[in-house]
């Protein structure tokens, strides 16, 4: 904490909680870093309690944004200021065009992206939509609360100063600069379309027609090609990867106490800053009280609860977005043939700074290529067709609106009139409680208005380039309804609910399921209209169920706070619940198999290692790694493949498929070759799951083989520069809503900050390995309480 005290003598530093905050301002002026700031004196209070977690305490959202930018900034400075400067289009100037690219995607050529974003910026885009009013474009309070953080987050770094940043990562780099409140709603805008348009930068950054060249306006060498995974987009399912989620909201029917509770688990990469997560506190006394979590650089809590109401949110495998095939005309592949009528693309020139290997400063000229439909991409694109995508999220800067408007509802009532008056949510499920003890399930993302007909009569054929819808009619485009407050989406009618006083649960299965005494049906096929459920999923109604009658283990029927922070944390791996018998079972009367290459590998002690298992992913479970190989090459085509012993059946949704069958020769094989990955590994075939699967040298539970707290990291996990990766389990939070007041317990698995040498790094990630949880100080008298406290008062 001796950065942080070290600030300039405006800063406070205090032992005690209680600090009165000072009358506030109504005219504000410009601040000596260029921010806008309000006048008078008046002070923010940000109270971090253990673990480094900050609660902002303000009189008016000016104030509230400010605390909550600069504390942020202590904790992630170079995070927001490495995503700022690939919003500004700067990748290539400071790093290169082949340097390192931003937003931990290797494949990312920062030239493309620099294209985009620089194209995004020129047109004004998010200016645009800035100038809009409420509802399509932010409130009063979010200007003013965005404003605040961006002169928060810069009144850090002026006193901090960039040669003085604790964190090396980009301490005395050219390219930690102040941020602007344009930065921040351009950051809250890229989140909005992660699941369309932003996987798809370097397809549109890269875009040029086949007869162009790869230099001057042409595009680059580094084109994709049309067999590119990261564009082979279906109208039917969203594009961005690594997105996913566990939710539950549980009734006064499902608790013991009779009291709502919420479990929130989403599923997200650890080391790519827009999708980790920063947990906080909000209060304005009287006009918001919310506790969470948020994405990094968005203003808001997203997931979280206030003093009578919790929610969280599950990503949606609706669609939202389209890929068009455009038609092109004879001869000119930049024009396109709809209706009838010949429609040239329209071009967009934008000039890119480049750094070379010498340290020289160059420009380059790119072209961006549009249709009506939205971006042309680089894939596909041949003499008689390209591919455009749109995005139901384009224009959306209202998602804030309706977080805001989630967080200030003091009942599911209001909850839900927040979503359908804001309509702002881009990309997931929502569930939540409140304190009568009623639970709530939506859809309420941005979904396109495309009926049945629509997309039997309009998608494609399967050719070489991506499924695409039929870009040479407007029959094929996006419809509306009355009730939309943007036109081609579906509107609040349209939308999958449910409200119920026992649950509703969602492990990113489609709507169908939330509660499976009620199945919600008749739904578009733009949403997710599988029946099927993956384990996950299934496994998460198999919790519910067996803790409703008090068969997990657990103690009496009915959740408790603590038995759901245990369900969580419990580590149940569903393949193995309803396979591991099976395997066991084949390698005693067959110890030993033959592997996919022929050769003969002994299995016995493979075999008695998966007979001992208890069938969890606990740190220290042994047969957890030897499983998630063996599974890892059985279930390659899928999890509902023919090698199951029961196969899906429709009449038994939550518990087909199930088992293993060990007469199919795929079962031996697969087993046969996970011995000898291990071997080839040198591991032991009983290696303990936390030798292999670490963060920062701190063994990590869970895995991606039907497992309930989903985990994927490897042994280097959490070190190096850039950090290698994790994804999984991120922010956990169970809350119950009590008479009186919440009661909640959190864990933000990789800690507050993304700073390696910061003590937030992953402190939490020791509590997470040890199935420990931080219980949550909601109240000011609870804040106060902390022994580890420390307060910050800035006055601004």
């Amino acid at each position: 904490m001796t950065s942080r005290l070290a600030a300039a003598a405006a800063v406070l530093c205090l032992t005690s909680a209680t600090v009165a905050l000072l009358p506030a301002s109504s005219s504000a002026v410009t601040g000596q870093g260029g921010e806008t700031v309000a006048e008078g004196g008046h002070t923010v209070r940000i109270s971090r309690t253990e673990y480094g977690v900050p609660h902002i305490l303000a009189r008016d959202f000016d104030g509230l944004g400010y605390g909550y930018g600069y504390a942020f900034a202590q904790d992630n400075v170079c995070e927001l200021a490495d995503h700022i400067v690939t919003l500004r289009g700067e990748r290539s100037r400071f790093f290169g065009p082949d340097g390192e690219p931003g937003e931990g995607d290797p494949d990312r050529s920062n030239l493309a992206s620099d294209t985009y974003y620089s194209g995004q910026l020129r047109a004004g885009t998010v200016r645009q939509l800035l100038a809009r009013k409420a509802p399509l474009g932010p409130t009063t309070e979010l200007r003013r609360m965005v404003e605040g953080y961006a002169a928060g987050y810069n009144r850090y770094l002026r006193d901090t100063g960039v040669d003085h940043l604790p964190d090396p990562t980009c301490k005395g780099r050219p390219w930690v600069r102040p941020i602007t409140a344009l930065d921040l709603w351009s950051v809250v805008y890229d989140v909005n379309r992660v699941t369309a348009t932003v996987p798809l930068v370097p397809d549109i950054g890269d875009a040029k027609p086949p007869a162009a060249t790869s230099s001057g306006t042409g595009g680059s060498a580094g084109a994709r090609t049309a067999s590119t995974p990261a564009s082979t987009a279906s109208p039917l399912t969203p594009t961005a990867p690594g997105i996913g989620s566990n939710g539950w909201a549980l009734g006064r029917d499902a608790t013991r106490t009779g009291n709502a509770m919420v479990l929130a688990n989403p599923h997200l990469p650890w080391a790519v800053g827009y999708f980790r997560f920063y947990q906080v506190q909000l209060t304005i006394p009287g006009t918001l009280d919310v506790s969470g979590a948020g994405l990094y650089g968005t203003p808001l809590v997203e997931i979280g609860h206030n003093s009578t109401l919790a929610w969280t949110h599950t990503a949606t495998d609706a669609q939202h977005s389209s890929v068009y095939a455009l038609k092109l005309a004879p001869g000119d592949p930049t024009s396109y043939v709809l209706d009838g009528r010949t429609v040239p693309m329209e071009r967009r020139t934008v000039p890119v700074t480049v750094r070379d290997a010498e340290g020289r400063l160059s420009t380059v000229q790119r072209t961006l290529y549009s249709s009506k439909f939205g971006p042309v991409l680089s894939t596909g694109w041949t003499t008689t067709t390209a591919y455009a995508i749109r995005d139901a999220n384009t224009g959306n800067l209202r998602s804030m609106n309706t977080w805001l408007a989630m967080g200030e509802a003091r009942n599911l009532s209001r909850f839900r009139a927040a979503q359908d008056t804001t309509q702002g949510v881009p990309w997931t499920y929502t569930l939540a409680a409140d304190t009568s003890g009623s639970t709530y399930f939506t859809d309420s993302s941005a979904v396109p208005h495309l009926t049945d007909a629509q997309l039997r009569r309009c998608t494609l054929p399967e050719g070489d380039g991506p499924t695409a819808l039929d870009g040479s009619t407007s029959a094929c485009a996006w419809g509306s309804d009355r009730d939309a407050l943007v036109p081609g989406l579906y509107g609040p009618s349209h939308q999958p609910r449910s409200s119920r006083t026992d649950y509703v649960a969602n492990s990113n299965n489609g709507p169908q399921y939330v509660n499976p005494a009620a199945p919600i049906t008749g739904l578009p096929g733009v949403y997710d209209t599988d029946p099927r459920l993956d384990e996950r999923a299934r496994l998460g109604l198999r919790m519910i169920a067996q803790r409703r009658d008090g068969t997990d283990g657990l103690g009496a029927p009915g959740f408790t706070e603590s038995t759901l922070r245990a369900s969580m944390l419990g580590n149940r791996v569903l393949s193995a619940e309803t396979g591991r018998d099976d395997v066991v079972a084949l390698c005693r009367a067959r110890p030993t198999l033959s592997a996919t290459d022929g050769s003969r590998v002994d299995v016995s002690r493979a075999c008695a290692t998966l007979a001992r298992w208890d069938t969890r992913a606990d740190t220290t479970s042994r047969g957890i790694v030897l499983w998630s190989t063996f599974y890892d090459f059985l279930a390659a085509d899928g999890p509902f493949g023919t090698w199951h012993r029961v196969p899906y059946d429709p009449a038994h949704p939550l518990t087909t498929p199930r088992g293993i069958d060990g007469d199919d020769p795929r079962v031996p094989h697969a087993l046969a070759d996970a011995v000898q990955d291990l071997a080839a590994r040198d591991l032991p075939v009983d290696v303990a799951l936390g030798a292999v699967q670490k963060w920062n040298g701190i063994p990590l539970p869970g895995c991606d083989v039907g497992c309930f707290d989903v985990v994927e990291a490897g042994p280097d996990s959490g070190t190096g520069t850039p950090t290698a990766g994790a994804f999984g389990s991120s922010f956990l939070m169970t809350v119950e809503l009590t008479p009186d007041g919440p009661r909640a317990h959190t864990l933000l698995t990789y800690g507050e900050s993304a700073n390696p040498a910061s003590p937030h790094f992953s402190d939490q990630t020791r509590l997470f390995s040890r199935k420990q949880w931080v219980a949550e100080r909601f109240t000011q008298a609870q804040i106060a309480g902390d022994p580890a406290l420390e307060v910050t008062t800035l006055r601004r």
